[in-house]
């Protein structure tokens, strides 16, 4: 595993069209993407010893009210690498980086049973933009307490 760089930015691509259902972009956390760039430090890249791109993750600065979070996501394991525990990998290993940068919450949209081995839960007072399912905003605080009281819509980043 080692950060992303530019080099890798149309393979890491390519490997999210492999992985995820035409139309991907047109959903409402690729809004909160569109014109961001990902966090630095905290992309990865997975690959093999013959340097083949086996996995991927990203991350996204948004607001939520008034503070800020990171957005993960897409992470992705080529379907042929899948089971094999690189996806945990890159969600765990990328989280350790997050604190030092000063990040103490993270967010995602997707599948809780999933999720929930990594120490997410459900977000039941942030509001992702439309048409997300609510069940699938779930939270992981960084630091305890992290998550506490917070509210409100998720929204695009603004220095």
């Amino acid at each position: 595993m080692r950060p992303e760089t530019k080099a890798d930015h149309w393979e890491v691509e390519a490997l999210y069209d492999t992985c995820f259902a035409p139309g991907r972009e047109a959903l409402s956390s690729y809004r909160l993407r569109d014109g961001i760039p990902p966090v630095a430090g905290l992309s990865y890249v997975a690959r093999d010893a013959d340097g083949i791109l086996a996995g991927a993750i990203r991350y996204w600065p948004i607001h939520i009210g008034a503070v800020d979070a990171l957005l993960l996501g897409p992470v992705a394991v080529h379907p042929t690498r899948q089971g094999e525990g690189l996806g945990g990998m890159l969600i765990e290993s990328s989280l350790s980086q997050a604190l030092p940068l000063g990040w103490t919450r993270v967010m995602l949209v997707g599948d809780a049973p999933y999720y929930e081995r990594f120490g997410f839960t459900l977000l039941e007072h942030v509001v992702m933009p439309p048409p997300t399912n609510p069940a699938r905003v779930l939270g992981r605080a960084l630091v305890e307490g992290a998550w506490d009281g917070i509210e409100g819509d998720v929204r695009r980043w603004t220095d």
